[in-house]
């Protein structure tokens, strides 16, 4: 997210009053999340697609977005899903986690 122009996103705990406020809004679950979640336009993106979502909105990052989206979802989520498993292994950890929108 370093790489994201600042006027793009808004990052939200989801541990915060307005974190949870949203995740009840859109019936997830408010005491733990397995997922990237990005709330725009056209509602919730989680997974892999928010992941995608969230890459396409970086200008140097689009191309990579694009070429991404063509690999069938359910293979998408699989590695999306071994990442978010050993996320904190592979790339240490984080005092809260964010909701972006």
């Amino acid at each position: 997210m370093r790489f994201a122009p600042e006027d793009v996103f808004q990052f939200v705990p989801f541990q915060s009053p307005k974190g949870q406020e949203i995740l009840k809004e859109y019936g997830f679950p408010t005491k733990e999340l397995t997922t990237v979640i990005l709330f725009d336009e056209n509602g919730p993106h989680t997974h892999s697609d928010g992941f995608l979502e969230i890459v396409s909105k970086i200008p140097k990052w689009r191309l990579v977005a694009a070429l991404l989206a063509y690999i069938p979802r359910i293979i998408r989520d699989t590695i999306y899903n071994l990442a978010s498993r050993n996320r904190v292994r592979w790339f240490g950890k984080s005092n809260a986690c964010s909701i972006s929108f």
